[in-house]
């Protein structure tokens, strides 16, 4: 069997069951919840409680073509796929891209039907109480649905309750070591309870991995301290399991400085604009018509020339520019990026509320995102370990290519996991 030879000997508790899921954030619940309704008996091992996922940490929201609010008019699932697959820098697998848009927007109503409170448009009779949107970059309509900036947050909760609703058997304070395969085929794992430091062995039919990024490679991250990168690595131990495009890497502009703690795309999308150290808007010199809300590779690297042309703002962490979300009024603010404002107030003692520059955040591209992870063919599986799937982050499903757009991921995560869910074990 393949795992380390050290362990063969130990005494320990074996685990029995259909599915293992290794993740507890939105793709590995949502894959949980797909299997357990197959009726197959499912387990969920977790770092954290699921609860804190560092998929709560998703602000700004899930991109799906409903075409309800107003500048959404006219979006279809074929103008989603055209902005993946150009945000990707061609780089996509585009049967994957297809089925990731006709999926999308059936996920976002069958959250809704669990209890996520999406934002509703208000101001239009004919589409009052309908799911609304905002705008993202890299997109030709406004399809990115949220709840305020706390998107992650409330699609975490749901689908982890739908996922109890239905008896998912949720382990947390569990950490993988090591996949069992033999014969070119995965059996399950071998796993450290963290409570007590017991090695433990989870025997299954099918195994799930979806324990998200490794961004904490990287000195600066958006990323969690959980986000090391496991899941890849204990499938790259197999020597059979591979990986693709661990060099697409993502950097989203605008972290804060020095924490390095995401403020939201919806900051820009809302009409939020960066600022240099002479109070000046750049975005327009370099992108005339996306401005601030032209995907985030081209942001980022517009923000590193315009600093390196002498125009950063010096501080003790080096240089950096400005956010400036004031525009948007203390009541847009206090309503639709709570979170934010919390963020400013408690890391770097500023209300991006309060008018003029007292109220700006400074801010710096950081890895925010790996496209990267364990390649997988469109329905999830390992392209070459049977029994082993991936899912979010953790794979290389390739939907992103070598950027994503924003509101893709959380996107993603879901539809995965209901797609896997329709794949998983078929040969069992």
């Amino acid at each position: 069997m393949g795992f380390n030879c050290c362990w063969r000997n130990c005494i320990m508790k074996i685990n029995y069951c259909d599915a293992l899921v290794i993740g507890g954030g939105l793709a590995g619940l949502r894959a949980a919840v797909a299997a357990q309704k197959k009726g197959l008996n499912t387990i969920v091992l977790s770092l954290v409680p699921v609860k804190r996922s560092h998929s709560a940490a998703a602000q700004g929201g899930m991109q799906a073509s409903l075409g309800n609010s107003k500048m959404s008019d006219g979006d279809n699932e074929d103008l989603h796929f055209a902005d993946t697959v150009k945000g990707s820098d061609w780089g996509c697998d585009q049967v994957v891209a297809r089925m990731f848009v006709h999926t999308a927007p059936k996920a976002i109503r069958e959250l809704a039907a669990w209890g996520v409170p999406w934002s509703r448009v208000k101001e239009d009779a004919d589409r009052h109480g309908l799911i609304t949107s905002r705008d993202f970059g890299g997109t030709k309509k406004w399809r990115t649905c949220y709840t305020a900036d706390a998107t992650g947050h409330t699609m975490l909760f749901g689908v982890a309750n739908e996922a109890l609703r239905n008896n998912v058997d949720i382990r947390d304070r569990k950490e993988a070591l090591s996949i069992i395969h033999e014969n070119g085929r995965c059996y399950g794992a071998i796993v450290r309870d963290l409570i007590t430091g017991e090695l433990e062995a989870y025997v299954a039919k099918g195994t799930c991995i979806a324990t998200g990024g490794y961004g904490r490679v990287f000195k600066q991250t958006t990323n969690a301290v959980i986000c090391e990168g496991i899941g890849a690595a204990i499938a790259l131990e197999t020597g059979i399991a591979t990986l693709g495009n661990m060099e697409a890497v993502q950097f989203h502009p605008t972290p804060i400085v020095p924490s390095g703690i995401l403020l939201t795309e919806g900051c820009r999308g809302d009409g939020g604009i960066l600022r240099d150290v002479d109070g000046h808007r750049f975005m327009p010199d370099y992108e005339p018509e996306k401005k601030e809300l032209a995907s985030r590779d081209v942001v980022s690297r517009r923000m590193i020339e315009h600093i390196r042309n002498g125009k950063g703002v010096p501080s003790p962490y080096g240089y950096h520019v400005w956010l400036d979300i004031s525009i948007l009024g203390r009541e847009h603010i206090e309503k639709n990026l709570r979170d934010v404002q919390e963020i400013c107030q408690i890391f770097n003692g500023i209300d991006p509320a309060d008018e003029g520059k007292k109220g700006w955040a400074p801010v710096l591209p950081m890895q925010h995102y790996s496209m990267g992870g364990i390649r997988t063919k469109p329905t999830g599986e390992s392209q070459n370990l049977n029994g082993l799937f991936a899912c979010g982050e953790a794979s290389c499903w390739d939907m992103h290519g070598f950027n994503r757009l924003g509101g893709n991921s959380v996107s993603e995560t879901v539809v995965a996991g209901m797609i896997i869910g329709n794949y998983f074990f078929k040969d069992s």
